[in-house]
């Protein structure tokens, strides 16, 4: 029986999709070509060349497939369907080594999302359940479940996955479903999309499928590289489909994806399952490596050094810091140190205050939301620490324009390669660019890094004005601090004045004008 003589069956899958299955001829289009089977209609035959920009299918279908899908366009359901076809119906037993097991993946962003799936899978294999059934083993497909996997009595498994290469690898997989591939983010790699699907290919069981589904995102990364590449091309190997939310699920409410598009370009596109032109990488892979020439240096005495921290409350986010100088054009990248959680905070502002001192500094800078304790702290430790006029995105920006020129020479390092290739470039409605990280993401070490190359661009000394104006204020307007240097100064300056001006008048003279 093949996919879709399964799905149409009363006796099979088709309870799972109502009484109508007229709203599904999209999906069935798609189906019908990845398992290489006829259309029924021209309609389908018209909805695949509209999908795909081909003409032709060819025999045996896909081994490997992407469908560039629309918001809520039913992508989940038709997952599940193909999952549980191939651990129900395809025979795989001969096809694996006696004792071992044929696997299903179900792989997506974490392991939550992913459970979406598994459970729609969960309720297509309980069809099969006889409960009236005598023997034990004839009332059921599953041999065991628990939160993750499960397993079935013809010797396959099912299990959701994150989106790690370690994850899948030693494994015979039967079937692999890559859910919303295009929003994959992992803080071990800048293409974990591209990673998982290399470490899945050796493991695949002859006949077995690669199935991406995914809401389309931004014009880089694996989907986007894979829809350029093999989208429309007649002769690849690789269907490629794309279609919007309506033609995937006609029953959807246009009048609301009408009103929400209007709303967010994001979702507007989401709808469209057009790739945003809103979003690009911040910088190119080949820009960052070609910088990475230096090695972490030790201070060299008479040198100017100027130093950017990123400060965390130890619970979450890496404390960091960065120290670089200007040598001719050349801004290098001396130090940078990275404490991950959970840590000390108090403790860690020690660390750094010692380490400032040791570049031959006693004032540092931060990103602005550091708060008032990042700079009681430091001042505890003898280091001023002023908040940076720039925003991380200015900074980032700024950032940018030197690394292009030439200028910045940055230490190599994996990790900070990794956080600058997952910055994210958005230009919002009114044409302003903002740089940030994906969420679950993390960029504290390249943050503190680009504050230091940027800072030092400046090599120059701040005035007083420009130091008051970097100051903490506290909610009443106060600088944090109840006496400051300046603060202190200008203080002396006015007792002097305010006596002086007691003495003429006691003395009868004018008091003095000031100008």
């Amino acid at each position: 029986m093949n996919i879709i003589q399964a799905w149409e069956s009363p006796d099979f899958f088709r309870p799972l999709f109502g009484k109508d299955l007229d709203s599904w001829r999209a999906w069935r289009s798609f189906v019908a070509a990845l398992y290489g089977l006829p259309f029924e209609s021209e309609e389908e035959a018209l909805l695949f060349q509209l999908g795909t920009l081909r003409e032709t299918v060819p025999e045996g279908g896909f081994s490997e497939a992407y469908c560039v899908c629309g918001r809520r366009g039913g992508k989940s359901r038709i997952t599940s369907l193909i999952a549980a076809y191939e651990a129900t119906i395809t025979p795989w037993r001969e096809k694996v080594a006696p004792g071992e097991r044929a696997w299903v993946f179900v792989i997506a962003t974490d392991k939550d999302q992913a459970k979406i799936i598994l459970s729609y899978t969960l309720a297509f294999i309980r069809l099969f359940d006889n409960p009236k059934a005598k023997d034990r083993k004839d009332r059921s497909l599953i041999e065991s479940e628990t939160m993750d996997e499960i397993h079935l009595t013809n010797g396959v498994s099912i299990a959701v996955k994150a989106c790690t290469f370690r994850a899948s690898r030693g494994y015979s997989t039967c079937c692999v479903v890559a859910d919303e591939l295009a929003f994959w983010r992992d803080e071990q790699s800048a293409n974990p999309a591209a990673a998982v699907i290399t470490s899945i290919l050796p493991g695949l069981i002859p006949g077995a499928r690669l199935i991406g589904i995914s809401t389309p995102y931004a014009k880089f990364g694996y989907l986007w590289q894979t829809f350029r590449e093999h989208y429309g091309k007649e002769d690849s190997d690789i269907l490629v489909w794309k279609a919007d939310t309506l033609t995937m699920n006609p029953t959807y409410d246009a009048a609301l994806i009408k009103k929400l598009s209007a709303r967010d370009l994001a979702l507007a596109a989401e709808y469209a399952s057009e790739f945003r032109e809103d979003v690009s990488a911040y910088l190119p892979l080949e820009l960052i490596e070609l910088s990475m020439v230096r090695q972490q240096a030790l201070p060299e005495p008479g040198r100017s050094y100027n130093c950017f921290v990123d400060p965390s409350g130890g619970r979450v986010d890496s404390m960091t810091l960065a120290i670089a100088h200007m040598e001719g054009e050349k801004i290098i990248v001396d130090r940078m140190v990275e404490r991950e959680p959970p840590f000390d905070p108090t403790e860690v502002v020690k660390e750094f205050s010692g380490l400032i001192k040791g570049y031959g500094l006693r004032s540092a800078t931060s990103d602005r939301y550091g708060g008032i304790w990042v700079s009681d702290a430091f001042q505890k430790c003898g280091i001023r620490m002023d908040m940076s006029d720039l925003s991380a995105s200015e900074i980032y920006l700024n950032f940018a324009a030197l690394l292009s020129s030439g200028r910045v020479e940055l230490v190599d390092d994996e990790k900070l390669k990794l956080q600058f290739q997952c910055l994210e470039r958005r230009t919002g409605r009114s044409g302003k660019d903002s740089v940030d990280h994906p969420p679950g993401l993390h960029d504290d070490l390249a943050n503190a890094v680009a504050g230091a190359v940027v800072l030092a661009s400046h090599d120059r000394a701040w005035t007083l004005q420009e130091q008051e104006s970097r100051l903490p204020q506290s909610q009443s307007g106060r600088p944090a601090h109840l006496i400051r240097p300046v603060e202190r100064a200008r203080k002396i300056q006015l007792d002097a004045e305010r006596e002086m001006d007691e003495f003429m008048r006691g003395s009868g003279c004018s008091p003095i004008i000031r100008r």
